[in-house]
């Protein structure tokens, strides 16, 4: 055999194998993007403190869990429990933090898990926001003109508590991201064996007053064109409006770019997937919700019409689950009624998620305990674990929450009518007003209260921004994104991107209905000499109109007085529509102890647009109960039996609550 036969057959040979190096990666990289829990059962965040972590503990919660039909947990690195008394002096005693020690007992969990059923998350750091002690200066998140802040400082909820080290990551700068997760990514890389794990990464809770890194200032003037540093000072002042929507806007581009794409990719290459809430980030929060493999919300410190945002970039950009941190300072901040908690006071609450989109619970949560003892305690949470009123109802309500979400993860969002999310007056406002401040609350550009509007509630419309209106594929009067198909779109905001409204003008030219219920202004320092133009001309068009009826397509999908909140999805097989009991709708913060209590049925009837076909039905709401309507292709509707029966709630007396 000649050289040259021998060197061919050698390069053939060679670009086989890479050519299965890549198959192999392209399946790891498709099983990513289609990733979705095994089970539909709640998960449970379960906080390990700071402390030396024993296996046979491990062992007993998991058992404990399983038990009572939890379907995984997320471990989340908390501080030390003496923290909590504000304990500065005494050391508690703890496996080092990412030591071997630390990733053995952390595999042993994923392992044993993995042997009895349950899935294991981890967040990706101690703590909320991610950091730790070996987070360098020039690492750290930054403020204009505060780089020794003491938000730079010691972060006390680190692994690391009472150590005055620890330093929050910037969340601008994807290289400290990347030299943080080398760290992190190293020490759990042998527990992210066996079964896919999800990585989470919690609400904001970044310090965000003047957030700033390195160089924001010279692409800020490239970008706009003047000093931001001029401004920088008085930039929450009412008065500075349209500096503070460009200083926004720009760091929104930062965090998606620097932060949460990122994020995603690093889950990917550790052959994960990441879970992240984007709640309280200074960004396009449908465009951060959208790259990310399982959006979350929380509740009921962002309240259930927050998670309509989450369930509509999920559909926006075809992801099937939205989990949810759910029961988080239910009664009040930080742990109103501890070990007191009534089960039909949180089906209240889960029955709100489920009828904004939520198909995915993790409960907030479990603290480590260890064999025989249920004395820790999280200072922030119901509390899931042997001692308290929840225990003997756990595995029960586990059942009817993972039923309804197995049934919820079917088929594809039902979608009409889109509604542009006001994110342009977000960024224009400034902080909240006292009557809107809560716990962890801050500023307007959270959108944490941000509903739409009463006259399409029927439509189950859904969110929409500028990034998917232009991203959307316009065909035979429908505009497709993600598995969203729109018939219309609907706009009442006080402001209007320059950007959109050239998308929506286009869109509008070509056809595409429109309601547009006010004139908004061009936000942003710098402004268009064509926009009140272009404005007009949008406003002169026949699809183009401020009374939504005139330019509606179709029907409601549901018709009824003061309906009830409500979730549809459209499967091969038919529609699934879940009505949540008039009780849960309107929730705020925080639930009343006792508030689901009620006696007598309640009885609505209403009228299902499907297909163009009318279909009655009479919705009646036992006492604790939601309901599930399927609706089959010949439209015939039948009802699912999702039932459940909670204890009946205790009520405090009235005077017992002033006291």
């Amino acid at each position: 055999m000649n050289t040259k036969r021998i060197i061919g057959i050698c390069i053939f040979i060679l670009t086989i194998l890479i050519v299965l190096k890549l198959v192999q990666l392209v399946k790891i990289n498709t099983s990513v993007e289609n990733i979705h829990y095994k089970s539909s059962k709640p998960y449970t965040r379960w906080w390990w403190f700071a402390s030396i972590i024993k296996k046979q503990d491990i062992k007993y919660q998991l058992d404990w869990l399983k038990k009572n039909n939890f379907g995984g947990a997320e471990i989340a690195w908390v501080y030390p429990l003496n923290r909590i008394k504000k304990d500065t002096i005494h050391y508690t005693p703890r496996l080092k933090w990412l030591g071997p020690e630390w990733t053995d007992v952390v595999t042993y969990a994923k392992q044993y898990a993995d042997s009895i059923g349950l899935g294991i998350d981890f967040t990706f750091g101690s703590g909320w926001p991610f950091g730790d002690t070996a987070v360098s200066k020039s690492d750290a998140t930054q403020q204009y003109k505060d780089t020794s802040s003491k938000y730079r400082r010691n972060y006390t909820v680190f692994w690391s508590y009472p150590s005055k080290k620890g330093y929050i990551i910037n969340h601008m700068d994807s290289a400290a991201l990347d030299r943080y997760s080398a760290r992190m990514g190293g020490a759990l890389l042998p527990a992210l064996k066996g079964s896919t794990s999800g990585l989470f990464c919690d609400s904001w809770e970044v310090p965000s007053e003047r957030i700033w890194t390195n160089g924001f200032d010279s692409v800020f003037r490239k970008k706009y064109g003047y000093d931001i540093k001029v401004s920088i000072d008085s930039i929450y002042h009412k008065d500075s409006a349209d500096v503070r929507y460009d200083y926004l806007k720009l760091v929104s581009e930062y965090v998606l770019d620097q932060f949460y794409k990122p994020f995603t990719e690093i889950c990917h290459r550790l052959n994960a997937f990441s879970r992240v809430q984007c709640s309280g980030a200074p960004v396009d929060i449908l465009t951060a919700y959208s790259v990310v493999d399982v959006p979350e919300g929380e509740a009921i410190l962002y309240e259930p019409n927050y998670s309509k945002i989450v369930a509509s970039a999920a559909c926006l950009s075809s992801k099937k689950e939205i989990s949810s941190e759910t029961f988080t300072c239910l009664y009040g901040f930080p742990r109103k009624h501890q070990k007191e908690e009534q089960v039909a006071d949180l089906k209240l609450l889960a029955d709100a998620m489920f009828a904004h989109g939520v198909n995915q619970i993790f409960w907030h949560g479990m603290p480590y305990n260890p064999i025989g003892v249920d004395t820790n305690k999280f200072f922030a949470s119901v509390h899931v674990g042997r001692i308290g009123a929840l225990s003997p109802n756990l595995a029960a309500f586990n059942e009817y929450m993972g039923k309804v979400c197995g049934i919820m993860k079917k088929g594809k969002t039902y979608s009409d009518v889109a509604v542009y999310l006001p994110t342009e007056d977000s960024w224009e406002a400034t902080i909240y007003p006292d009557s809107l401040q809560i716990p962890g609350s801050w500023i307007q550009y959270e959108l944490r209260y941000e509903k739409t509007s009463d006259e399409l509630k029927g439509y189950h419309p859904l969110w929409i921004n500028n990034y998917f209106l232009k991203k959307g594929v316009l065909q035979n009067g429908i505009l497709s994104c993600g598995d969203a198909a729109f018939s219309s779109l609907f706009v009442d905001v006080n402001y209007l991107d320059d950007e959109a409204l050239n998308t929506i003008l286009d869109l509008a030219k070509k056809g595409f209905p429109v309601c547009l219920k006010r004139n908004p202004k061009q936000p942003g320092k710098i402004k268009s000499a064509s926009y009140s133009r272009r404005l007009d001309e949008l406003n002169s068009l026949p699809n183009v109109s401020g009374v939504f009826k005139k330019i509606a397509k179709n029907e409601p999908l549901v018709e009824g007085q003061d309906l009830p909140d409500f979730w549809c999805k459209k499967a091969d097989d038919g529609y699934i529509i879940f009505f949540a009991h008039p009780l849960s709708k309107d929730l705020h913060y925080p639930i009343g102890f006792g508030q689901s209590f009620i006696e007598k049925d309640v009885k609505q009837t209403v009228k299902l647009t499907i297909d163009k076909k009318l279909i009655p039905i009479e919705l009646c709401f036992k006492p604790y109960q939601s309901i599930l309507v399927r609706i089959d292709k010949d439209h015939k509707p039948s009802f699912v039996d999702i039932t459940y029966n909670p204890p009946v709630p205790k009520v405090i007396p009235a005077e017992e609550k002033k006291k």
